[in-house]
């Protein structure tokens, strides 16, 4: 399942969501690619997405979900990573 997080992140003048995958990088990819997100976009194990894109992805199918609810499944699937120190 792909799931987005509310736009809580500022950066670049702009307002960013996470994009993740519950399954798989290659379902995440797939749907980055579907619905335009550029490469450059990814982060270790997510997409940042600005604000404005918010709605269009959960029209495309993205499900909105809590930050911590986010992470919480991204963890559980084994597919999060972290900066390291």
């Amino acid at each position: 399942m792909i799931l987005i997080d509310p736009p809580a992140w500022p950066a670049w003048d702009r307002v960013w969501s996470h994009l993740v995958s519950d399954e798989s990088y290659e379902e995440l990819h797939a749907f980055a690619k579907a619905a335009g997100i550029p490469a450059r976009g990814f982060d270790r194990d997510h997409y940042d997405v600005p604000s404005d894109q918010y709605d269009s992805l959960i029209a495309a199918g993205a499900v909105p979900v809590s930050s911590r609810e986010l992470v919480h499944r991204l963890t559980k699937a084994g597919l999060r990573h972290r900066k390291r120190p």
